[in-house]
């Protein structure tokens, strides 16, 4: 079954931490929610200003399905096997927590007694995705899920701490599921259509109404309304309402951004297996209301995706907007180090700072020719001309640290010129997409080794617009930090109505 392949390794795997396993760069480009400007004339010649610097550092950590929480200045992630870890720049990470036995201190050294009634349920001493989310009372709440794993024989429940560290002490169970007989709804439970209770999310909506998305592979994603006094579901709803995937769909770590720039709420799940050979990728539809229904840029209504026969890709692959999928950043011939790339990337979090606007994506990924070793990465991501969000290719570190200063606006001259470009597709495969050489050239056309043909334009306030083989592709310029150029580069990344995402990283020299 596919749950065979899903977490049962990680325990050893999230031990092994890598110190500078590619994926390097970050985010610091404006431009996704700047005033507009003028919109730049095609230059004459390219410019490119790319001065080298002092190199900047990262602290990595590995903490998988990391799912994200802001407390004062810094930032908190909660994965598998009760990990955690934290930071206050987005780019240095602190292991807090490791390990489902009693010497964690998130629940106060004695999680097998707290858990005592999950566990027997599940017969296993384990736990998989939680989400931590802070109410109306001021008391973290954090919903926590443990599955059989060789079966969707799952639960899902809440703890409740006064400090984001813990400890925390469990409060009750809240839904089951793989049972024999009758489940949640009062049906006899069907695994390829009622949902595995885990991998949940606790978030409000624009209004303050209180959600709770979740659900892995079985009968798909569903979504339930749930009490802010007390942090429980409201009653009466079974398991909720089913959002999309379906009959061991490969679709799970769902959740839910709502933007108030463009008013959509943004679904994103990972599709595929998480190992290194699964071919993890994620994707993300959208909705003007929280519970859907959530299309992608094709109009799908996603509640109608589900595999054709169990575990099928094929059924799935052409839906949803795949954003960021396995690649690898291949070295030009004057290049030296480790090739940028990552490996089975998903099941992130994502958070929207109010206060700068930004908005940043946190996912665990693999990387290449490193087995199942993972660690956290954080990327930004911004809304294009479509209101769709878009990654930006390399992790995030922020353009203030460049040295000399760089203004994070970037003009048509700037943008033209050479890059090593991705484009993810749709499918879902253990191949990583290999980059290829693509010029942006002065005239508005697209050339280069790599053959690729087409037009760009500049639209202004750092979109731009590349047509190539009869897509469209709307995207976002921005100025990223390229660990082996040791400077801050030119990047985009572009998004078609099909789903199709670009990823592209200017050459350093």
């Amino acid at each position: 079954m596919a749950f065979q392949n899903r977490r049962n390794f990680l325990a050893s795997s999230a031990a092994v931490a890598l110190t500078a396993c590619g994926g390097g760069g970050g985010g610091g480009g404006g431009g996704s929610t700047g005033a507009t400007t003028p919109v730049d004339s095609t230059p004459a010649t390219s410019t490119n200003t790319n001065p080298v610097q002092t190199a900047l550092t990262f602290g990595n950590a590995s903490v998988h399905d990391p799912s994200v929480i802001r407390s004062g200045s810094a930032f908190y992630v909660f994965g598998s096997h009760l990990a955690a870890a934290k930071t206050t720049d987005l780019m240095n990470w602190t292991k807090l927590a490791d390990g489902v036995d009693n010497n964690n201190a998130l629940f106060g050294n004695k999680v097998t007694t707290e858990l005592a009634a999950t566990f027997a349920w599940t017969t296993v001493t384990d736990l998989w995705a939680p989400d931590v989310a802070r109410l109306d009372d001021g008391k973290f709440y954090m919903y926590y899920c443990s599955c059989q794993g060789s079966s969707p024989l799952s639960a899902l429940g809440v703890a409740v701490a006064t400090n984001i560290e813990g400890p925390y002490v469990n409060k009750q169970l809240l839904l089951k599921s793989g049972m024999v007989g009758v489940s949640e709804d009062g049906t006899t439970y069907d695994a390829t259509k009622h949902p595995n209770v885990v991998d949940p999310q606790v978030f409000k909506d624009a209004t303050g109404k209180l959600w709770m998305v979740y659900g892995s592979y079985s009968g798909g994603i569903f979504i339930m309304a749930m009490d802010p006094e007390t942090g429980l579901p409201v009653t009466g709803q079974g398991y909720g309402k089913h959002l999309l995937g379906g009959n061991h769909a490969e679709i799970e770590g769902a959740y839910i951004l709502y933007s108030p720039t463009s008013k959509y709420y943004y679904l994103f799940t990972s599709w595929g297996g998480l190992a290194a050979n699964g071919g993890y990728n994620v994707r993300v539809a959208r909705s003007l209301a929280p519970d859907g229904p959530y299309l992608d840029g094709g109009g799908t209504d996603m509640a109608t995706v589900k595999a054709s026969v169990p575990f099928d890709r094929p059924s799935i692959a052409p839906y949803g907007m795949k954003l960021m999928g396995g690649h690898n950043y291949v070295n030009a011939s004057f290049e030296t180090g480790t090739a940028l790339g990552y490996v089975s990337p998903g099941h992130n979090s994502a958070y929207h700072d109010a206060a700068t606007g930004q908005y940043f994506i946190i996912f665990h990924t693999r990387f290449p020719n490193t087995g199942e070793a993972h660690e956290i990465r954080v990327h930004e991501m911004h809304l294009n001309e479509d209101g769709w969000l878009v990654i930006a290719p390399l992790r995030y570190a922020p353009l203030s640290l460049a040295s000399p200063a760089q203004t994070a606006d970037v003009s048509a001259a700037q943008a033209a010129g050479t890059y090593k470009l991705v484009n993810h597709g749709k499918d879902i495969t253990a191949t990583s997409k290999a980059s290829i050489l693509v010029t942006l050239n002065a005239d508005g056309t697209v050339g280069g080794s790599g053959g690729m043909t087409g037009t760009w334009t500049h639209n202004g306030s750092n979109k731009l617009t590349v047509v190539s083989g009869g897509s469209t592709y709307k995207g976002v310029l921005s100025r990223q930090w390229n660990t082996n150029s040791s400077a801050f580069v030119v990047s985009f990344s572009a998004l078609s109505a099909g789903g199709v995402s670009l990823w592209a990283v200017r050459l350093s020299s």
